[in-house]
């Protein structure tokens, strides 16, 4: 039996929030993962990447998982409906229902976090509790059919994870080692505690104008 595996592509999504799991996803054999936006037509990422979505909200398959990735984007998606009934909607019957990165703020919005133990990248924590939910820092958080993986990078971690839960352990360790995920980065700065104050506040001052707008959006809701 093959599993739906659908990941929601919109404008300006943080495309690694959405390409490191499904480079993992992809991997394995019976799944058939899915890019799902409104209509089929090309989109640009958050960094310039066009991405092609491969179905639409009206012929998407039910799905076994759904993933809603982050980024920029999420801003327009906390209010848009049609996207948020396809969330729900889709949600209803999914095995698992998972976010990466700020996408956990699309299935706050959706109403589905809330007393939900929850993880989202560390500039939108504080977020999490407009939705009910309660925030924890880790980089893969399940909450019975919940899970959640932190920022941007995390979500290759949630992709071994989740094949773990569906095909087992030994699948997922030969994913990581087909795809040579090793991580040992430059410097110690992946977390604000890590990275020290100097460089949270550069870190801040790029994601400012997006926080802000989030906290509007927000505050109206």
């Amino acid at each position: 039996m093959t599993l739906q595996i659908g990941f929601l592509v919109f404008p300006k999504v943080q495309q690694l929030d959405l390409t490191g799991p499904y480079e993992v996803f992809a991997s394995v054999a019976g799944v058939a993962a899915h890019l799902v936006w409104k209509d089929d037509a090309p989109l640009a990422s958050a960094t310039g990447l066009v991405l092609k979505p491969t179905t639409t909200f009206a012929d998407c398959p039910p799905l076994d998982v759904l993933c809603v990735p982050g980024g920029a984007g999420v801003n327009a998606l906390l209010r848009d409906e049609a996207v948020l009934a396809f969330v729900r909607r889709q949600a209803e019957g999914a095995r698992y229902v998972t976010s990466v990165c700020t996408g956990a703020l699309v299935l706050g919005a959706a109403g589905l976090l809330r007393g939900k133990r929850a993880a989202t990248h560390w500039n939108a924590m504080d977020f999490l509790a407009h939705f009910g939910a309660v925030a924890v820092a880790e980089r893969v958080v399940r909450d019975g059919r919940l899970i959640t993986a932190g920022g941007v990078t995390s979500g290759i971690d949630f992709g071994l994870v989740m094949i773990t839960e569906l095909f087992g352990e030994a699948d997922a360790r030969a994913i990581q080692l087909s795809l040579e995920y090793a991580p040992a980065p430059p410097f110690a700065a992946g977390t604000p505690d890590q990275a020290g104050a100097e460089t949270v506040a550069v870190a801040r001052r790029r994601m400012a104008a997006s926080r802000a707008e989030r906290e509007a959006i927000l505050a109206e809701l």
